[in-house]
């Protein structure tokens, strides 16, 4: 699965840069995650919130565009305010910031309804293109998180269980293996000489055929279809 491109056009454009909500219990991590989203003309920091039940309320009253959420929060966890969060407000962009390495964690954040997972490691590195990623609707998975989804396919092939049936059509599952693969739009349109308009067309049925919310849940899904190599 590609890992996002490193550099990104900002989609809210120079005048509107991406609201974050940044939930931590450490406020010197909460400075250091700061400076580094303030330092990018397109991601500002609006509000701050020390654990998740904060985080929540903070989200109501900011109306942010991206919620960034420690996992390990007293009160409420980021993965509970995460569940909560997408309850409540599903258009909300949400990522989780951690220092747990953790296949369990990083399963139950998919659950909740996070766009990524990065961790605190190498936020300097990840955590600016996780936010660009998240807001053009696209995942962010770092190298260990890949290999996590990679063993939850193969312990799901080892134990029998059955591949989704074919529901779509073949120009859907196109759209799909090229979504999965990290294709904006714009790239699948020229690659199969579309409009843009006809993409989004196709990305919505796939989305209302599958059951799925998201390009993330679209990758999970192509994934366990054999749409790409695992």
């Amino acid at each position: 699965m590609p890992i996002s491109p490193s550099i990104a056009t900002p989609s809210r454009g120079a005048t509107a840069p991406t609201r974050i909500l940044l939930a931590d219990d450490h406020a010197l991590v909460r400075r250091g995650v700061r400076l580094i989203l303030d330092g990018e003309p397109d991601l500002t920091v609006v509000a701050e919130a020390g654990d998740g039940a904060e985080a929540i309320e903070m989200a109501r009253a900011e109306r942010p565009d991206l919620v960034i959420l420690d996992i390990a929060m007293p009160r409420l966890t980021g993965l509970q305010a995460a569940r909560e969060l997408s309850r409540v407000m599903p258009g909300l962009r949400i990522l989780m910031l951690t220092m747990y390495d953790n296949e369990q964690y990083f399963f139950e954040a998919l659950k909740a309804g996070a766009a990524g997972y990065v961790l605190k490691s190498v936020a300097d590195r990840d955590l600016v293109e996780a936010c660009r990623a998240a807001m053009r609707d696209e995942p962010f998975l770092y190298p260990g998180a890949v290999t996590a989804l990679i063993r939850n396919f193969l312990d799901r092939a080892r134990d029998g269980e059955d591949l989704p049936a074919r529901a779509i059509t073949e120009r859907e599952e196109e759209i799909l293996k090229l979504v999965a693969e990290g294709h904006s739009s714009k790239e699948i349109a020229e690659l199969l000489v579309i409009s843009v308009k006809t993409v989004e067309r196709h990305r919505a049925n796939l989305l209302q055929k599958l059951g799925l919310r998201d390009r993330l849940e679209l990758t999970r899904y192509a994934i366990r279809a054999g749409l790409i190599e695992p």
